[in-house]
């Protein structure tokens, strides 16, 4: 069972989650027709009441019309305002108790509005794709939106039948009905809400590499046209699951699947069992196998082992740009020296005001936290060697495997690997803002 850490309301989103209650299951049935983009749907949601009575809570969701809400089968009354389904049951649930949730809703599903453009459902020229980080899941259900509050999930998607439907996790059951064909899909992890991936489009379906005993099913969904490209430029991806489960420990989930859609896309999305990719990261010459290796990585720190709050988020960031320079360097490239050496070039000559524990939100996405969370890696690697610095990564991603973490988990942890105290290295890297040296091997001190 994963070690879990005390969590308040999110800092960088006070309006977005509800603390008084825990969900551990979303049954999402969808309903949607590309053509005039519309979505209808019904959730029905397994919780736990917190420490109060709750005669109220709310769920975030985005502007659709609400059909009706019940709470353990009877009508409840509910507001539905600015983007939050408020909701007091007809009789108050008693403290630690369970209960369920059910909604219907329907609209025309967009994008909501966030400091970085529009997040969430995306209508594509033919089809669409759910891009959640970090608050667009309310775009498209229902859902406790704070990404310490995982559940499992199951998705039935129907959709006209020339359509495929993408979902993190396994698929289930697939049915036509004249022109329709349902999807069913199942995530059994704990999942956070802003992580269920969903992508409809028209795709051809190819195994990446045949699974050994105890291997990875992967699978590739792109358009037929952008087929022979992709062959080239995700070729390595089974020897970089290899990789990864030799440096991280087993890949925490059933399956793995990428989509590549026909739009350009500005940067990959991550989500749990499933990462979308655009058309402009195949090339045929492996121009983006960086963010092959990225995307891959986040499945372990990100998903399985998931932040806290929003303040973390170097824990997700800062691991996955260190695993693109493992890759590279197991894989015949820049070794991970060389490239932290490039990383802290590219630092030295801008503003360090930047502190990873706690960046603000305004710079959540700010590439300088991902440069500088994989240095404060290889700060640690540096430090503690290789030997104990890997077997703290595969201690890392099992302890916490379907949890939640914090910084101050993190130092706690490495500590239990290093023969010398750390403290001065991660007030450094991690709680300072000023851009320490670059670390090298064989120092016992990277700071």
């Amino acid at each position: 069972m994963a070690v879990q850490q005390s969590v308040g309301q999110d800092p960088y989103f006070p309006g977005n989650g509800d603390l008084r209650y825990r969900v551990h299951r979303y049954e999402l049935t969808l309903d949607y027709r590309p053509a005039p983009n519309r979505l209808s749907g019904s959730a029905r949601i397994n919780a736990i009441a917190g420490r109060g009575q709750l005669t109220e809570f709310q769920l975030n969701l985005a502007d659709f019309r609400v059909g009706r809400v019940k709470v353990d089968g009877r009508a409840a009354h509910y507001t539905h305002r600015g983007g939050k389904l408020r909701v007091r049951p007809a009789k108050p649930v008693r403290a630690g108790a369970a209960f369920t949730v059910e909604v219907q809703w329907s609209g025309n599903p967009r994008p909501v509005s966030s400091p970085w453009g529009g997040l969430g459902w995306e209508e594509l020229e033919d089809g669409a794709l759910v891009a959640s980080q970090p608050v667009g899941a309310p775009s498209w259900y229902p859902c406790n939106d704070r990404p310490a509050d995982k559940a499992s999930y199951q998705i039935a998607v129907t959709t006209p039948s020339a359509y495929a439907v993408v979902a993190g996790g396994r698929l289930l059951t697939r049915t036509t009905k004249a022109s329709t064909t349902t999807w069913v899909y199942e995530q059994a992890a704990p999942t956070s809400s802003y992580l269920v991936g969903l992508s409809i489009g028209k795709y051809q379906t190819v195994l990446l590499g045949a699974p050994g005993p105890g291997g990875v099913p992967q699978h590739g969904h792109i358009p037929a046209h952008l087929l022979p490209r992709f062959s080239r430029d995700f070729a390595r991806q089974p020897a970089m699951m290899d990789l990864f489960q030799e440096l991280f420990g087993p890949y925490p989930f059933d399956e793995y699947a990428v989509v590549v859609t026909e739009e350009e896309l500005d940067v990959p999305v991550e989500a749990q069992g499933l990462s979308l990719f655009g058309s402009n990261h195949v090339d045929g010459a492996r121009g983006s196998e960086r963010l092959v290796a990225h995307e891959l990585a986040h499945q372990w720190f990100g998903n399985s082992v998931s932040i806290a709050d929003w303040r973390q988020i170097w824990l997700n960031e800062g691991f996955a740009k260190y695993a693109e320079w493992l890759w590279s360097e197991r894989s015949g490239g820049r070794s991970a020296q060389q490239l932290a050496a490039a990383a802290h070039r590219s630092l030295s000559a801008l503003p360090e005001d930047l502190r990873l524990a706690d960046p603000g939100r305004k710079s959540m996405f700010d590439d300088r936290l991902y440069q500088r969370g994989g240095l404060a890696l290889h700060a640690v690697r540096c430090a503690l060697g290789d030997d104990a610095f890997f077997r703290m990564l595969r201690g890392w991603a099992a302890l916490y495997r379907g949890g939640v973490v914090t910084t101050a988990a993190f130092t706690a942890h490495v500590a239990r690997f290093s023969d010398e105290p750390l403290d001065e290295l991660f007030d450094a890297w991690v709680y300072g803002t000023a851009l320490p040296p670059l670390p090298s091997s064989g120092t016992r001190a990277a700071v």
